[in-house]
Order: C-alpha cells, then sequence, then structure tokens
C-alpha cells in the first residue's frame, strides 16, 4: 500500500501520555481530590469523599478528581472552567453520570391494553425514556400507516380518528425524505368530512414546507427536499398500541409505558431523563458569527446593494468607488474581522483603530472575485469599546460585507482530560418546541432569521479548548450527541470511547460557519478521532451520523469501527460548492457563482471499519466529504473497510465542492449503489487509485478526478493485500 498513513498523530499520543499517569496511590495529595455518589462534607479525600460538585469547586490547575464508582443522578450541567485539570474514574471502579431521574410507583392504568402509568412533576419535559436499559419507542403510529395529503397548511388523512386525539399540539408530524429527517409539532388536529385534518405549526410549516430555509453556498445546496409527506405521526396516548412504547402527558404530570414482555415495572430501571449536557468546559470567546453590513456607519457616497445572489453575507454589501468615502464600526470586544470582496477592481483603503492609523498597506485586489474574504483585522486590543474606520483612498471598489466581533481575549480551556466515565440519560427539548428543520448530517436551522445553523447538544462538550483528551468512556442512552468539540478547539484528541444508542451523533467536531477565518487562534486545528467504537447512533434523528467533521485543519479520523447508523457513517467538510472556481459552477447549471475560500485541509479518514449504514435515509455514503479541501496540504482516505450499506449512494462518497483528496488502498463492499461516486463538475482534482471493490459501479462527473488501478473481485475471493487493510481496519485494542 501507498502512502498509508495509520500511525497516532500527536493529539493521540497524548491521549495515551494522558491516561498513563498516575494512580491515586502515587498522586501528590494536594493534587488529588476523591468524589463519591454518598460523598459529604469538604474534605474530598481518597477514604472520605465529597460530594461531586464540591470536588468540582475545589477543582484547580494540576488536580485530578477522582470518581468513586456508582451514579452520580445530575441535576445541572457541571461547568469545568478550569484549565490543567483531570477527571477520572477510580481504578477497577465505574462512575456513571445521569441527567436520567429514576421513575417509581407505576399502577396499571389500562388492563385492556396493559398500560401502566406513573406519576411525574407537572411540566416535565424530555422526548427519552430508557427501562432496564432498553430505549423505549415514544408513541407513533406505524410507518404510513394513512393515506396523507399535502394542504396548505399540514395534511388530511380519510382515517377520522386522528381529530379524537388529546393533546393535539404536543403530536408531531414526521418525514423521512432523501437526505432530510424533518418533524413538526401540530398546531391543532378537527374534523374534515370523513377524515381528519392536521394543522402544523405555522412556523414550522414554514421553514419546512412553505419556503424552505435555502442560504445556498456555503450554508447549504439547494435547500430541498421539503415536508411533503408523513411516514409517521408520534407522541400521543391514543398512539400507545404495543409494548415498549411510552407517552408523557406533561401537563397532567403522568407517564404511561407499555411494559416489554416479561417486564415487571416494580423492579424494573425507568429512567426519565431531563439533562440536555453532562459537562461542558468553555474557553472564551465562544463561538463567533458575522454581523450583516447594514451596522457600519457610512460617510460619503455608498452603494447599498441587497438581494445580490452572488454569495455576500446575506445576499447584500456596501460598496463605493469614491476617494474618502469610509466606514465604521463600533463594537465591545478584543478584535473584529472586516469581510469584503477581493476582485480585480477591488482597491487600496486605510485603517484606523480608536482613531489610530494602522500603518500596514491593505487593498481587495485580487485576480479572482472571491466573496467574504477577511479584509481586515485586529485582534488582541484591550477588552472594551472600540471604533474601526476603513477609508477608501482612490477610486478603486472597496466593498463590505459584514463583521465579525471577537467578544473576549482568545484564551482556551485548555489540559482537560476525562476518562473512564459513563455519560448517560440526557435530552434535548428544542424539537418539541420549534420542530426539527433539517439541513443535513444532523444541522439543523435555527427558526428566527437569518436562519444560522444549529446542532444539537453533547453529554459532553468543549467550547474554545486546547489539548483536551477524552479517552476511554462510554456514552450510551443518550437523547443528543455523546461528545462534542466545538468554537475552535485545538490540540485535542477523542480515543477508546464506546459511544452506543445516541438520539442524535456520536462525535461531532467543528463548525459550519467560520469556514471564512483567516486567523489560526480561532480554527479548529489538530483533532484527532481514533480507536473508538461507535455505534447505533441517531436513534430518533435519523440524518445524525457517526463522526462529523465541519470545518478543520489536521483532523485525523482513524481506527474507528462504525455500525447500524441511519445514514452516512463519516461525514467530513461543509460548503458545497464554495470553494469551486466559477467555470465548474457554470458547468455545474448554477446560474451565478458564489464563492470564497474555506481553511479546512490536511484532513486524513485512515483505517476506519465502518459497515451497515445507511439503513434508513439516501444520498450518502459510509465516507462522505463535501466541500473543499486545501491544495496546499491534500486530505487522504485511506486504508478504510466499508461494507455492507443498503441505502448507499456511494460507499466512497466525495459529494459537491469535494477537492484535492488523495483517495486509496480502501477496500469496498457493497452490492447495490456505487462504490466511488462523483455527480458533479464542482468536484475536482481527486486522485483515485489502488482500492480493491466487489462492485463495479462508479460515477465520475468531477472535473480532473482520476480512477486507476481498482482491483475488482468476486465470490469474496480478496487478494491479500485486501486482506490486510481489513484485518487492520477499527479500533487497535
Amino acid at each position: 500500500m501507498r502512502h498509508l498513513r495509520l500511525a497516532l498523530g500527536t493529539a493521540a499520543a497524548a491521549v495515551l501520555a494522558a491516561a498513563s499517569l498516575a494512580a491515586p496511590a502515587t498522586a501528590a495529595a494536594d493534587n488529588a481530590i476523591y468524589a463519591a455518589p454518598d460523598g459529604f462534607g469538604r474534605s474530598c479525600v481518597r477514604f472520605l469523599p465529597c460530594t461531586l460538585p464540591t470536588a468540582v469547586d475545589r477543582l484547580h490547575s494540576g488536580s485530578v478528581l477522582y470518581l468513586r464508582g456508582g451514579t452520580y443522578r445530575l441535576t445541572d450541567t457541571i461547568e469545568l472552567n478550569r484549565s490543567g485539570v483531570s477527571i477520572r474514574a477510580y481504578p477497577g471502579e465505574q462512575p456513571v453520570l445521569t441527567g436520567a431521574k429514576r421513575v417509581t410507583g407505576f399502577t396499571l392504568s389500562d388492563p385492556a391494553k396493559n398500560i401502566y402509568v406513573a406519576r411525574v412533576p407537572r411540566g416535565t419535559d424530555t422526548r427519552q425514556l430508557f427501562v432496564d436499559g432498553v430505549r423505549a419507542e415514544r408513541a407513533r403510529t406505524e410507518l404510513n400507516s394513512a393515506t396523507f395529503t399535502a394542504t396548505a397548511t399540514g395534511f388530511t388523512t380519510p382515517d377520522p380518528s386522528f381529530a379524537e386525539v388529546t393533546n393535539q399540539s404536543d403530536v408531531e408530524v414526521v418525514q423521512e425524505n432523501k437526505w432530510k429527517h424533518m418533524r413538526c409539532p401540530l398546531a391543532s388536529i378537527t374534523a374534515a368530512g370523513a377524515g381528519s385534518n392536521l394543522v402544523v405549526r405555522p412556523d414550522c410549516w414554514q421553514d419546512n414546507n412553505v419556503a424552505v430555509i435555502n442560504r445556498q453556498f456555503p450554508f447549504n445546496g439547494n435547500g430541498l427536499p421539503k415536508l411533503d409527506g408523513v411516514s409517521w405521526v408520534e407522541n400521543a396516548y391514543q398512539f400507545l398500541t404495543k409494548p415498549g412504547q411510552w407517552y408523557l402527558d406533561k401537563n397532567a404530570g403522568k407517564l404511561y409505558y407499555i411494559p416489554l414482555p416479561g417486564q415487571n415495572l416494580g423492579q424494573a430501571d425507568v429512567e426519565l431523563p431531563l439533562l440536555e449536557t453532562l459537562i461542558s468546559a468553555s474557553g472564551t470567546p465562544g463561538h463567533i458569527e458575522p454581523v450583516d453590513d447594514s451596522v457600519g456607519t457610512y460617510a460619503g457616497a455608498w452603494t447599498n446593494s441587497t438581494g445580490r445572489q452572488l454569495g455576500d453575507f446575506q445576499d447584500g454589501v456596501h460598496a463605493t468607488q469614491t476617494a474618502g468615502a469610509s466606514v465604521s464600526y463600533t463594537f465591545t470586544g478584543t478584535g473584529l474581522d472586516v469581510l469584503g470582496e477581493t476582485n480585480t477592481d477591488g482597491g487600496a483603503f486605510t485603517a484606523a483603530v480608536d482613531g489610530k492609523p494602522d500603518a500596514a498597506p491593505h487593498s481587495e485586489h485580487g485576480d479572482v472575485r472571491l466573496a467574504q474574504q477577511v479584509v481586515y483585522s485586529v485582534q488582541n486590543l484591550r477588552p472594551g469599546r472600540h471604533t474601526v474606520t476603513l477609508t477608501n483612498t482612490g477610486s478603486a471598489s472597496l466593498l463590505v460585507d459584514a463583521f465579525a466581533v471577537t467578544p473576549e481575549a482568545v484564551r482556551p480551556v485548555h489540559d482537560v482530560s476525562i476518562s473512564g466515565l459513563t455519560f448517560t440519560g440526557t435530552t434535548w427539548t428544542l424539537p418539541t418546541h420549534v420542530g426539527y428543520i433539517d439541513n443535513q448530517a444532523g444541522v439543523q436551522w435555527a427558526v428566527n432569521a437569518p436562519h444560522a445553523p444549529l446542532r444539537p447538544p453533547a453529554a459532553l462538550e468543549i467550547h474554545r479548548g486546547k489539548n483536551i483528551t477524552v479517552t476511554g468512556n462510554t456514552f450510551t442512552h443518550l437523547g443528543d450527541v455523546g461528545v462534542a468539540l466545538t468554537d475552535g478547539t485545538q490540540n485535542s484528541a477523542i480515543a477508546r470511547n464506546v459511544i452506543t444508542d445516541t438520539s442524535a451523533g456520536g462525535v461531532a467536531v467543528g463548525e459550519v460557519d467560520d469556514y471564512y477565518l483567516a486567523d489560526p487562534s480561532r480554527m479548529t486545528l489538530n483533532t484527532t478521532i481514533a480507536d473508538n467504537t461507535i455505534t447505533s447512533v441517531g436513534q430518533d434523528y435519523h440524518d445524525a451520523v457517526g463522526i462529523w467533521v465541519g470545518h478543520g485543519r489536521h483532523t485525523v479520523i482513524e481506527h474507528n469501527e462504525i455500525a447500524h447508523t441511519p445514514y452516512s457513517g463519516i461525514s467530513l467538510g461543509w460548503g458545497w460548492g464554495w470553494a469551486s472556481p466559477c467555470e465548474l459552477q457554470a458547468k455545474q447549471g448554477l446560474a451565478v457563482c458564489r464563492r470564497g475560500t474555506i481553511y479546512s485541509g490536511d484532513n486524513h479518514i485512515l483505517g476506519n471499519n465502518i459497515h451497515d449504514v445507511m439503513r434508513t435515509l439516501l444520498d450518502g455514503g459510509p465516507i462522505y466529504t463535501l466541500g473543499g479541501q486545501d491544495p496546499r496540504a491534500e486530505s487522504t482516505v485511506v486504508g478504510n473497510w466499508v461494507h455492507d450499506a443498503p441505502n448507499n449512494n456511494n460507499m466512497l462518497y466525495h459529494d459537491e465542492g469535494s477537492s484535492y483528496w488523495d483517495t486509496h488502498d480502501n477496500v469496498v463492499s457493497n452490492k447495490t449503489g456505487r462504490w466511488v461516486g462523483m455527480w458533479t463538475p464542482t468536484i475536482h482534482d481527486i486522485t483515485i487509485h489502488d482500492n480493491f471493490t466487489d462492485n463495479t459501479v462508479v460515477k465520475n462527473l468531477g472535473t480532473n478526478v482520476v480512477i486507476t488501478n481498482t482491483t475488482v473481485v468476486s465470490d469474496g475471493n480478496w487478494p491479500a493485500a485486501a486482506k490486510a487493510i481489513m484485518a487492520a481496519a477499527g479500533p487497535r485494542h
């Protein structure tokens, strides 16, 4: 195999080093802190452990918190905003962190249907229930149990029983449509002749059907498909029909459940998740979002162009060709990026910060038009109120598109390790209140304009971290994502964890709206995701994937096993054709060119074993890439074994805008779909060589995409080189 990179990255090596730190017997007394589920006092010593909140309060740089075995029931998220700390399982013991409440006191309420009921506090809000370690199914109709016809406000059905459903505003309609999982709560259900009329809550209906959100490159593709049918209807008492189903009447404070055969609810462990995130560690500044150019103060002759449909932030800019025309923006923070446009007609400008000139030369001149470029940046200012002024110095164009404020100094939470814990019992209630407005791969849209990207929370969340290690943990029975590294987290690793039975994804890394960054200190950099076992994710939200990465540099996804997912196994990249040349966008048939830059690159998908994925949705694959990569640091897909994906489009799927990949020495086994596919000219400059497959179907409509030296086998007669790849794929433990 040529160029096969399967060695641990530096971040993963740091994980191994962290895992080998001193055991309690040798830890310095002033650095070792101990907690137990039944802890008390403030001593927090080995034989007199304290409670978990008390122990966290006592953490300081250099300290290690050992959790004794047992279940820690959390009512609030542990905010771990301290650097240089470690949380570990006490050797030989298993601490379990849960955000769930145990429910008891079930009584038989409907003998005919074997429905039991237990009291819970009124207003209890959750979307998950686990009984004896098994995820219960929220009460729902069978798949396509009735014929639904779309109307102007929702759906009609000839089934009259829907009009008799109680608590109608808690009911949701759900549709699986191509690569999207969409759901909306109902406003009401009324009788309609001999049938029923399901009126969808108007705001959700607007975003999922009437005007499907479509911010286009770099935020999404064409926006479609839309919620135009019903796969099932969910969450009503009347839908309780089979063992293992549950329903929560929030207003009445009653939890209903039909036990599985042999279950005794007097003895069963019934867990009702109530908390979204169990541990969160956050540095500053958190998430950064640009604001539109309209917030600036303009002096001189400026043109305010809106609706240009040329890739501008929110489709509008301010532009001038007048010498001396200026724009000022006053903000509170420590830094500012000004986004503009580089083009052949771009000219020079001066900059001043709080009235003090910046002596460096500045220009928007470029060889080609690129939208949303950082044309001026100032960082590391003293915290407080500042004003940046840009002034055009000639008759060439100065264009202003957006402003991105750094509200606080970049100070990551750093050198944090978490190992040996079990995370369980979380929920995520936002879909209950606004619906699930799907974009793709677990990324949704916020309901308020301009519809910012939105992702589910995670049981373990790191915001703006550095040197973070998450190793040897178990994430299971969760209502959201397992673990997420967000907001420019760097030099971090997620290794040797087991992630299973999540409602959303397994691992999430990076962002989708920081593509424009030119400052490495705020980028997602140097992430290793290695040797994890990730199974049965996306149990509720079927667009979720095992490992999702947005924008990032030097991401190494190696030797993981990913299985039993409703959609893709690995999804890496974002932006669609945003970074592709305009001539390639034109060849795709796009009427206008929306083109900018993406900082992603030097990313590597190596030695993974991915199987039994794409079980539900369409238009994905075991390994899926999207958007551009940096040509100066080629990315690779090497040494992976991908097999058994029933609804895949392409087993190795370089989708829209994918570029500068070297894909080789992989083993592909699947009888449906294509073994590799590139469907449009914006996919470009990819080499695919020396792979093994038992499927001859290929689609290659990309530009400068070359496929060579493919070994096709039949009847499972894999050559020795392929068998070696298969044997090496997956976790190395």
